[in-house]
């Protein structure tokens, strides 16, 4: 297709915002049949907004392939961009003086690692299925360290899980949530792990495995490397991982090492060839919270979510 001249921003006024729903279930469904089934409108009219869609983009955004659609690149550019800005938007309609959880059928969304998710996901998903069975959630995974985007991320979700991130550019709110403690994560044949005793200059030169370490450079904001900061140790990243449940991966039939919470090694099955140890030495507490932005403070939805989360936490504790 052609590149369409070139544009000024488009004012909201000017926009047919019908199209934002259209585009998320396009994205979603890959397949204008589907999309016009989940959206309750016919077939012909979702095809005509993708084409309306196509030429506001100047990009196919849908690409047949035999009897399959794939995204193109713009169009999984923007994937992520169409869930927060419909989310943001139906948070915003929905807002009101009363919530009624029952019958809600509001998608919330919650921002976190699969750590958290980990710990709580189960919780929240039994108390969200019993109290509010109509409602849905959207639980999105971090991709790597938490940082400058925050303002932005913070704005386009309803809550976010993570340690303490330093100082916001915008007001939040923000609720304690679990405690956990840091481990030390060898291979089940590593020979620190059949030592009768092992120090910090016994880690230090070993190659680590870091989760949501950003780059290659030092320091990082990683948690995980945050303490190590603290320790004096800077490890030697052998591998860099967006996950936690990652980390034993990296870390069976080698020599490397990795900080592990425990609440995830308690879950580590043998098979998965990894331990966990005490560290040598006194480390910080992981201290996970929820945070929001202020304007959501007294919105009935976010206030009953918020105790939800927090309930689950609760139900969480070793």
């Amino acid at each position: 297709m052609a590149t369409p001249p070139e544009r000024t921003p488009a004012h909201l006024a000017n926009l047919d915002l019908n199209l934002l729903v259209t585009l998320r279930e396009l994205f979603r469904e890959r397949n204008v049949t589907r999309a016009a089934r989940q959206l309750g409108v016919s077939q012909p009219a979702v095809s005509a907004s993708l084409s309306r869609l196509r030429r506001h983009f100047g990009d196919e955004l849908l690409l047949r392939t035999g009897n399959a659609y794939v995204l193109t690149p713009l169009a999984t550019q923007l994937t992520d961009q169409v869930e927060t800005v419909c989310a943001a938007t139906e948070r915003l309609f929905a807002t009101g003086s009363a919530f009624d959880p029952s019958a809600s059928r509001r998608e919330f969304t919650l921002l976190m690692s699969d750590y958290p998710a980990t710990v709580l996901g189960d919780r929240i998903s039994r108390l969200l299925e019993r109290e509010a069975p109509r409602a849905a959630l959207h639980m999105r995974l971090v991709r790597e360290t938490i940082g400058g985007d925050i303002v932005e991320a913070i704005r386009l979700v309803d809550g976010m899980v993570s340690p303490r991130l330093g100082h916001f550019r915008t007001p939040v709110g923000s609720q304690p949530l679990f405690k956990d403690r840091w481990m030390c994560l060898l291979s089940a044949d590593h020979p620190l792990y059949e030592a009768d005793s092992f120090g910090l200059e016994d880690l230090t030169p070993l190659p680590w495995v870091v989760p949501y370490h950003r780059d290659a450079g030092y320091p990082s904001a990683s948690p995980a490397t945050r303490q190590l900061t603290a320790l004096g140790i800077r490890p030697r990243v052998a591998v860099r991982v967006e996950s936690y449940r990652a980390v034993p991966d990296f870390i069976a039939g080698t020599r490397r090492v990795a900080l592990y919470p425990a609440r995830l090694a308690a879950r580590l099955p043998a098979e998965r060839g990894v331990r966990a140890l005490e560290w040598p030495v006194p480390l910080d507490e992981i201290d996970e919270l929820l945070w929001w932005d202020t304007v959501y403070d007294k919105d009935p939805a976010n206030v009953w979510l918020r105790g939800l989360v927090e309930r689950a936490a609760s139900e969480a504790a070793p």
